[in-house]
C-alpha cells in the first residue's frame, strides 16, 4: 500500500479508527462464538468472517504504523472469557453477525465516500464487499432454517399513482378517510422492529451476565426501550391490518457468566444505538405520511438519551478510548 508521498487526512484516519475498534470488538466475538459453536454450516460462516476480518485487523495496523499513528487499543484477548458457557444459541450468534454486517455495509459506504486517498477508497471497498458477501450468506443461512421472517407480502401494483391534495400526507385522522401504509414506510418499520428484536435479545444476554451494577442496569434498561420500540412500531402495522411476521428462533441461554468484558459489551451497545439512530433518520426522511416523523422523533430522543447515557458510563469506568485529536492551537500558541 503506498503511504508517505499522500499523507492520511484527519477524516480518513478518524473513519479508520472507527473501524479498527469494530473491528477487533467482532474478531473477540466470533473467537469466542466459535469455541461454543456446535451447528457445522454456522461455524462455518463464523469461521470464513472471523479468519478475514482478523487479516483486514492487521492490514488496518499495518495503515497506522505506515502513517507513523499510534496503534489503538481497540478489544483483546483480555475482553473475552473462552471459558464461559454459551450465552447464545447457534442461531442467535448468526441473527447477530447479520446485524453487525447490515451495520457494516453502511458504514463502509459512507466511510468511502469520506475518503480521498485512492488505496484507501480501495480499502473500504473490499471491507464493503466482504459486509455484503457475510450479510449474503448469514440471510440465507436463516432463511434455510426457517428463523429469518421476511417483511409482509404485498400484491403487485398494476398502474402509478400520484398523490393529490393533503389526504395522502395526513396518515391516519381522528375523522375522515386513513391511508393505509405504503411499501417505503413498511419496509423501514419492518428493519427497525427485526433490529430491536434483535437488540432486545441481544440486551437481555447482556443483562444477565455484566459485571457491574450500573452496566446490568443499563442493559436492562436497553431491553425494555427495545421492547418499547417494538410495541410502538408494530401497533402502527397492525392499524394498516398488517401482520408482524415473527419467529421465536435466536435463544439466550440461563448463563449467568459473562463470556465479555463490560467494556466491549458497553461499546457493542453504542454501535446498536448508533445503527438505530440513523435508521429512525432514514424512515423520517423517506416517510409521506406526517404522523410517522413524529413518532420516528420520540423513538429516536429516547435511543439518544439511552445512547448518551451508555457514553457518560463508559467514561465513568474508563472504557472510553479517545479517537485521535486535533492540534490544540490556542494551547500551542500559549506554550511559546
Amino acid at each position: 500500500m503506498t503511504t508517505g508521498r499522500i499523507p492520511v487526512t484527519s477524516s480518513e484516519l478518524g473513519t479508520l479508527w472507527i473501524v479498527y475498534q469494530k473491528k477487533t470488538m467482532m474478531v473477540q466475538v466470533t473467537d469466542y462464538f466459535l469455541k461454543n459453536s456446535q451447528e457445522p454450516k454456522a461455524a462455518e460462516i463464523l469461521q470464513t468472517f472471523n479468519d478475514e476480518e482478523k487479516k483486514l485487523v492487521q492490514e488496518l495496523k499495518g495503515i497506522f504504523k505506515a502513517e507513523g499513528a499510534t496503534v489503538p487499543i481497540g478489544f483483546t484477548e483480555n475482553d473475552v472469557n473462552y471459558n464461559a458457557p454459551p450465552l447464545y444459541d447457534d442461531i442467535f450468534q448468526i441473527i447477530y453477525l447479520r446485524m453487525m454486517m447490515k451495520i457494516a455495509t453502511g458504514i463502509h459506504a459512507l466511510h468511502l465516500s469520506m475518503s480521498y486517498r485512492k488505496d484507501i477508497m480501495d480499502l473500504y471497498r473490499r471491507f464493503s464487499a466482504f459486509a455484503e458477501d457475510l450479510c449474503e450468506q448469514t440471510t440465507q443461512y436463516l432463511l434455510s432454517k426457517g428463523a429469518l421472517p421476511k417483511s409482509p407480502s404485498v400484491n403487485m401494483p398494476n398502474h402509478a399513482e400520484i398523490a393529490e391534495g393533503k389526504d395522502y400526507r395526513q396518515g391516519f385522522k381522528l375523522k375522515g378517510p386513513k391511508r393505509t401504509l405504503n411499501t417505503v414506510e413498511v419496509a423501514y418499520l419492518y428493519q427497525a422492529i427485526e433490529a430491536n428484536v434483535t437488540g432486545m435479545k441481544l440486551m437481555t444476554g447482556f443483562s444477565q451476565v455484566a459485571e457491574k451494577k450500573d452496566t446490568r442496569n443499563y442493559f436492562f434498561k436497553g431491553k425494555e426501550l427495545s421492547k418499547s420500540i417494538n410495541s410502538k412500531f408494530s401497533e402502527i402495522l397492525l392499524e394498516s391490518d398488517i401482520i408482524v411476521p415473527a419467529t421465536s428462533a435466536g435463544l439466550v441461554t440461563e448463563s449467568t457468566i459473562s463470556p465479555f468484558s463490560d467494556k466491549l459489551m458497553m461499546y457493542n451497545t453504542s454501535i446498536l444505538n448508533s445503527f438505530g439512530l440513523g435508521s429512525n433518520a432514514l424512515g423520517t426522511s423517506f416517510s409521506l405520511r406526517k404522523d410517522l416523523p413524529l413518532k420516528m422523533v420520540t423513538t429516536a430522543k429516547d435511543i439518544f438519551e439511552f445512547a448518551n447515557e451508555g457514553g457518560d458510563l463508559m467514561a465513568k469506568h474508563g472504557w472510553l478510548e479517545e479517537p485521535p485529536q486535533m492540534e490544540d492551537r490556542t494551547r500551542l500558541s500559549k506554550g511559546k
